[in-house]
C-alpha cells in the first residue's frame, strides 16, 4: 500500500523529512498537554501517532515517534506534564512511552495493508489501532507493575481501564481525519 501513504516508499525526500519533522513537532507540542487522572495521564500522543501513520506510513511514523522519544530523553520537556529526561523515561510510566513504538508499527501496518475506501477500511484501520494500543497497554502495564510492585489487576484499573473510551474516540477521530489530511497534503504537492 505504501502508495496510499503520502511519502513514497524507500525515499527520504525533503518533503518527507519535513512531514516527519512536523509530526515530531506536533507530538512534542501535544503530548505534554496531559490531564493527570492518576499515575498515567490522559494525553494526545496516541492520536498524533494514529494520524501520522496515515500520512507517513508505518516506517516513517515509527522513526518520527522515536525522534520524539529521543528529544524527551535528551531532557526537553515534551513528555506528559511538561517533563523530560531519563527519569520520566525510566519511571513507572516509561513503558507506555516505549510501548507506543509498538502502536506505531502495528497501527501503521494495518493502515498500509488494508487502506481501501469503504467500511472495510474503517474496521481494519480501527482494528489495527486497537491491537497497537493493546500492545502498548501490555508493555506499559508490565513495566508499571515491575517498577511499582503493583499487581496486574490494580495496574489495569489505574493505567488502562480509565483510558479505553477516550482512546476509542481518538481512533474514530484518526480514521476520519487521517485520510482527509493525507489527501490534502497530496493535493498541495506533498507526493
Amino acid at each position: 500500500m505504501a502508495g496510499n501513504a503520502v511519502v513514497k516508499k524507500g525515499t527520504f525526500t525533503t518533503v518527507n523529512m519535513v512531514l516527519m519533522a512536523l509530526f515530531a513537532a506536533v507530538t512534542c507540542v501535544l503530548a505534554p498537554l496531559a490531564v493527570p487522572i492518576g499515575p498515567v495521564p490522559v494525553s494526545l500522543t496516541n492520536l498524533v501517532i494514529y494520524i501520522s501513520v496515515y500520512v507517513l506510513g508505518w516506517k516513517r511514523g515509527t522513526i518520527t515517534y522515536i525522534v520524539y522519544l529521543l528529544i524527551g530523553l535528551a531532557g526537553l520537556p515534551v513528555f506528559s506534564g511538561f517533563e523530560g529526561g531519563i527519569g520520566k523515561f525510566a519511571g513507572p510510566t516509561g513503558g507506555y512511552l516505549v510501548g507506543f513504538i509498538l502502536t506505531t508499527v502495528i497501527c501503521g501496518l494495518f493502515i498500509e495493508k488494508w487502506d481501501r475506501p469503504g467500511a472495510g477500511m474503517i474496521v481494519t484501520n480501527i482494528l489495527g489501532m486497537v491491537l497497537g494500543t493493546v500492545a502498548a497497554y501490555a508493555f506499559g502495564t508490565a513495566w508499571f507493575c515491575y517498577s511499582t510492585g503493583t499487581g496486574v489487576i490494580p495496574a489495569l484499573s489505574l493505567c488502562v481501564f480509565p483510558f479505553m473510551i477516550g482512546d476509542l474516540v481518538k481512533m474514530v477521530i484518526a480514521v476520519i481525519a487521517g485520510p482527509v489530511l493525507r489527501k490534502q497534503i497530496r493535493r498541495t504537492g506533498g507526493n
